[in-house]
This record gives structure tokens, sequence and C-alpha cells, in this order.
């Protein structure tokens, strides 16, 4: 899997070497020079890690740091700040902003490239490893951060009879599923989603999408309409003639996966704590 860092740096020379290097490595690599284009970039293009200048022409590289953790398209995304400020207060302030490391500048080159893998490496541990989605932490931290809204709704997704379909065809197979279905939801959220909704993959069998209430029952139904016309092609051919899957030793026969749904909203409940919350929604 090919990253994509996006460095913000002024300072043509620095980010010419930056990019240069970094490519050489194996990543892709975008560029900003001002702050707003950072700002602009991280909105347009699908990133994986920020490396970023804290004294800037046009802003402060901190202030694009609180830009980027109030946006919920831009939260998520992990920072480095490269700059020549050595202060313990600069360092502390930098990471109280999320920032999941910082670097003073002169720098070894090999050591921020050790910095950045070590960096996606620790935020790649957080998705799931199959669908690419937040996994169960990430999740969390959004059902945490989403109780001190006053309006949201979560729809929850349940696949049923997962384990035993990769008990039967493997994990190759299972896996296609999952793509697919994460696929699915991405695709549901675009069309009928805002521009806010989190999808989350926090257990193998479910997935969730945090909305607000006026989109979840609509965001159901589509969802829950398409997954179960396409569980179906997911069985060779002769299984979906049948209408179920018939196993030589065994009498039983088994069905084919199906896809529930369900739909908690701040209209409906207060929860006390994302304990409460993660136990209504039975994950």
């Amino acid at each position: 899997m090919q990253h994509t860092l996006l460095i913000i740096e002024d300072d043509l020379d620095t980010s010419e070497m930056l990019q240069v290097y970094f490519e050489a490595q194996g990543y892709n690599v975008v560029t900003a020079i001002t702050g707003q284009e950072g700002l602009d970039k991280c909105r347009s293009e699908k990133l994986d890690l920020i490396l970023l200048d804290v004294r800037l022409p046009d802003m402060d590289g901190f202030e694009i740091g609180r830009y980027l953790q109030d946006d919920v398209r831009t939260s998520h995304l992990p920072v480095i700040f490269v700059t020549e400020r050595r202060g313990r207060d600069d360092r502390i302030a930098g990471l109280k902003l999320g920032a999941i490391d910082y670097v003073t500048k002169p720098f070894d080159v090999q050591e921020l490239k050790l910095r950045v893998r070590n960096a996606l490496r620790r935020v790649g541990s957080q998705n799931n490893s199959v669908t690419g989605l937040p996994g169960d932490k990430l999740t969390t931290d959004r059902l945490s951060a989403i109780l001190e809204n006053k309006d949201w709704a979560a729809v929850v997704i349940t696949i049923t009879g997962l384990d035993r379909f990769n008990e039967i065809y493997g994990f190759v197979s299972r896996d296609d599923v999952l793509r697919a279905i994460a696929l699915t939801l991405t695709s549901a959220v675009d069309e009928t989603g805002t521009i806010d909704d989190f999808i989350g993959h926090p257990s193998e069998s479910k997935f969730i999408i945090l909305t607000v209430p006026s989109k979840a029952t609509q965001l159901q139904h589509q969802i829950e309409q398409r997954l179960n016309q396409a569980m179906i092609y997911f069985y060779p051919i002769h299984d979906r003639e049948a209408g179920f899957v018939q196993l030589e030793d065994e009498e039983q026969k088994v069905p084919f996966m199906h896809v529930s749904t369900m739909v908690l909203s701040s209209t409906n409940q207060n929860f006390a704590n994302v304990e409460s919350l993660r136990t209504a929604l039975k994950f």
C-alpha cells in the first residue's frame, strides 16, 4: 500500500528535498507552501500523514493543527510538527493539539523517515486491516465525542452468518465480503449522508455509521436493502441456485449471510457514558 504524505513547508529547498527523498522511499508526496494551501489539500486529497512546519507565512502551524482537529474530515490525520522551535512549551503545545510527533530543525532525514514509518504503523494499527475503516478504539473515541452533541444518530450494521461463511469458503472470500460492505457503506454515506458522517468497523461482523437523526432512517433502509441483495452473489452459482449451502458432512442446510440494522439517536434516550452507549449498540 502506497502512503500519501502532505508536506506543508514554505522553505522551497527543504520542501523539495523532503519530496524527492520520500518519493524515493516509495511514498506519494503532496506539497503546500502556505497554511491555507495545506488546509485546502487536507480536505481535497486522500492523505495518510502530514509533515507540518510551525512557522509559515500566512498562519502559525499550531493554528493549522487546531483547524485540523476541529474538522471531522481531517481530525483523524496524524501530524508531525517540524520546526525550529525547541522550547518545552512549544513541544507541549504541539502534542496537546494531537500531534503524533514533534521534530526540531535541523533534522536527520533518515531519523525523520523512521518517525514517519512508526507514526503510520501506530495509526494503521487502529484501523481494521481488511477494510481500512477505523477500528474499535477510534470508533469508541468518536462515540465519546458525539455524546457531547445534542444531535446525533448511530446506524449499526450486523452481518449474521459471516463466521460460518468463513469456515466454509475461507478468509479470502470473507475479506472480499468485508471490503464490499465497506464500499457499500461509503457509497451510501456519499449519496445520502452528510460530509461529517463517520463509518467505523469496531468488530469483524459489525459496522457503524454516525450521522444526524434526519439521515439515519434513510441510510438504514438503503444499506439494508443493498447489502441483503448483494449477499447472495458471494456464494458459488450452485449454492445461489439452491438458495442455501448444503455440506456433504452435514444434514442441516446452512443459510446465507444476512444483514440486520438498528438505529439509536440522541432523540431516543440519554446515555450516561460511552460504555452504556456501546452496550445499547451491542458491541
